[in-house]
């Protein structure tokens, strides 16, 4: 199949697992509220510690850029964390199992020691891709996309791995990609783009929504559109990175020699990944 048939059954797969057990779509919405939360409190300390105007532009004091650095770190927490739940919620499902919110959090809890240190190694990586992309023009730019590719594809595994094992970020990390060597071989490029789909999904209608609320001339269709096109945006989002989740999942468990389980076949799967020709 071709990479975007692959990724088309795949999140056909994944929304059937969803549909199955709504309650998985909460951890999305949960991470989305507790990184506005650390948004808001970050922003508004930024806010006290004032900009420093000396020189002939604003920059930022110090203690801001503290801030920045607090504020990447614990975005990551929050991240790691539901994003931990949800997967141990799948798992649950995958497995046939009823799966509560609850129950997931306190899987979560108890992965916690783990999480806290994966969250700042994902924090350290973002920062230093961002300040390699903003610092280097182009070639920063290329060399950060390349390098967040490689990143995205090895770390796919690591919260499965960690969430439903117990071990430890860097074992995790190690045998994520062992497993991705061992199921696959050497040369790989990436795994399907599930998360794309549901995004395109979500923007395209919300910029068609704001188009014809502009063409229709009403300040009040305008605003009506714009709210609505929004808000279905962010519910692909939503639904984009819980059936992610469940498809890291899913793989996870073919990887490990599980096989394929819930809606998923070992076709899915095995064309999945996808490999250097």
């Amino acid at each position: 199949m071709s990479r975007f048939q692959t990724s088309w059954e795949i999140a056909k797969r994944s929304w059937a697992v969803l549909k199955s057990d709504k309650t998985l779509a909460w951890f999305p919405v949960l991470s989305a509220l507790g990184s506005l939360l650390v948004v808001a409190i970050i922003g508004g300390l930024i806010a006290l510690a004032g900009i420093d105007s000396t020189s002939t532009g604003d920059s930022l004091q110090p203690i801001g850029w503290v801030l920045i650095v607090v504020a990447y770190l614990a975005l990551a927490i929050v991240q790691t964390y539901f994003l931990a739940a949800l997967v141990a919620g799948a798992d649950q499902r995958l497995r046939g199992n009823d799966s509560t919110v609850r129950t997931a959090l306190d899987i979560a809890n108890s992965r916690l020691h783990r999480l806290l240190p994966w969250a700042v190694v994902t924090a350290t990586v973002t920062m230093v891709l961002q300040a390699i992309e903003e610092r280097f023009g182009i070639v920063g730019t290329i060399v950060a996309r390349l390098v967040g590719l490689a990143w995205n594809l090895v770390t796919f595994l690591v919260v499965p791995i960690f969430a439903l094992e117990g071990i430890g970020p860097l074992a995790a990390l190690d045998r994520s990609s062992a497993l991705f060597r061992a199921k696959w071989g050497e040369q790989l490029v990436g795994t399907a783009s599930i998360g794309i789909l549901f995004a395109v999904f979500g923007t395209v209608p919300a910029v068609l929504l704001v188009f014809l609320g502009l063409a229709s001339g009403s300040t009040a269709v305008t605003v009506v559109c714009v709210v609505v096109g929004i808000l279905g945006a962010v519910v692909a989002g939503v639904l984009g990175s819980a059936a992610r989740s469940v498809f890291s999942v899913a793989l996870y468990r073919y990887a490990a020699g599980v096989g394929p389980t819930g809606p998923f076949t070992a076709a899915d799967l095995e064309s999945a990944v996808a490999r250097k020709r």
